[in-house]
């Protein structure tokens, strides 16, 4: 019996993924709205019946956490066009194959990692 190595995913298993993916997408979306609410948000938190030197902390706090939410948000925008380039991969029938080794990657990693575009194999190849 000839034994034949896969180089593409079925349809059903491409529809799996492309399940896990929208899932995630809508899951970063609403992520995503609640970073720009908390760095959009301007309400006061109630300082200014207190000490000068304690506002101004709270002041600088405010402005650290706001230019944190806005890096993550970023991020997420980032995660989304990854994700959204997955869709494209599944549609195109490029999708869970490692564009440096030419092989199928994982189904375990894309399960986890849905918008990889490596495998392990090259991923630890990369860090050398």
């Amino acid at each position: 019996m000839e034994s034949r190595v896969k180089n593409k995913y079925s349809e059903q298993e491409l529809a799996e993924f492309k399940v896990i993916i929208e899932a995630k997408i809508a899951q970063a979306e609403a992520d995503k709205a609640l970073l720009k609410s908390a760095y959009m948000n301007d309400e006061n938190n109630g300082t200014e019946d207190t000490s000068p030197t304690f506002k101004a902390f709270d002041e600088g706090s405010q402005v650290m956490s706001k230019e944190r939410n806005m890096q993550l948000a970023i991020r997420q925008d980032k995660f989304i066009r990854d994700l959204k380039n997955a869709l494209i991969r599944i549609e195109n029938g490029t999708y869970g194959i490692c564009r440096v080794t030419g092989k199928l990657i994982n189904p375990e990693r894309l399960k986890l990692v849905p918008h990889a575009t490596l495998s392990i194999e090259a991923k630890s190849m990369q860090k050398k």
